[in-house]
């Protein structure tokens, strides 16, 4: 963004000429949705002015939902949301082209682990019987915007391990389990702030809040066959339960 020159004395308050001039280069496309803004000591320098009146300018951008400022971090130009769908046949890719947007998947880890008092309940299994645990990164457009962290009761899906080592796919591995097609059975939607691990890898700030889906897939005789704790960068993705 290059120097600008501001009115002074002409009745318009300075922060709001700030302001004015940082959103039509916005929509001039000098900075696109995710990038990074100028400090406030480059802004202050710029205009000529306090650090409070760049701040009162950053304030009214980001209430009008035009930027996004993390603490730490820094002021940046505000992403498109992308609607996350939960229905009772979700699935990342076909969400996400539904938007018409790219999606792409990263495992992180994978590791068998006994399967502790909720998480057995979920699966609708004894406690300390082993799950397949698997961690995936969710990115939309190369950016990444839900952490999933799948549980699959073994032995039955113990073959989705090899899988996806393969491909990063959930549904792909499960079929090769020999589960064809599953449906999601609940879905528990709740927020909170996430852990350093959560806020490095969905690459945002950890005083930003983080939505956490909660869900039960099975199979098509009704048996459970992932528990998924999924956790959504809020300010890239709102959930949407469709019925």
């Amino acid at each position: 963004m290059t120097g600008t020159a501001i009115a002074r004395g002409q009745g318009v308050a300075l922060w709001r000429q700030i302001a004015a001039t940082i959103e039509a280069e916005i929509n001039r496309g000098g900075a696109c949705a995710g990038d990074r803004l100028p400090t406030e000591a480059v802004l202050t320098a710029r205009f000529g002015v306090n650090r409070h009146t760049v701040r009162r300018a950053l304030e009214d951008l980001e209430a009008r939902g035009l930027i996004r400022v993390e603490q730490g971090r820094g002021a940046f130009v505000a992403e498109d949301v992308v609607d996350y769908r939960l229905g009772p046949r979700t699935r990342f890719s076909e969400v996400i082209r539904r938007d018409n947007r790219e999606p792409a998947g990263r495992i992180l880890h994978v590791a068998e682990m006994p399967a502790e008092t909720q998480l057995a309940e979920a699966l609708g299994i004894r406690r300390g019987r082993m799950v397949l645990r698997a961690e995936r990164l969710g990115l939309v457009n190369g950016r990444p915007i839900v952490l999933g962290v799948h549980h699959f009761p073994l032995p039955r899906c113990a073959a989705a391990a090899e899988a996806l080592e393969r491909d990063p796919s959930v549904t792909a591995a499960l079929a090769a389990c020999g589960i064809a097609d599953y449906r999601r059975r609940s879905s528990r939607i709740t927020a909170r702030l996430p852990t350093p691990e959560e806020a490095t890898l969905l690459q945002q700030s950890r005083s930003r809040p983080v939505l956490v889906s909660e869900n039960i897939n099975v199979d098509m005789a009704g048996e459970p066959i992932d528990w998924t704790q999924a956790v959504y960068a809020a300010g890239r993705a709102q959930l949407v339960v469709e019925p």
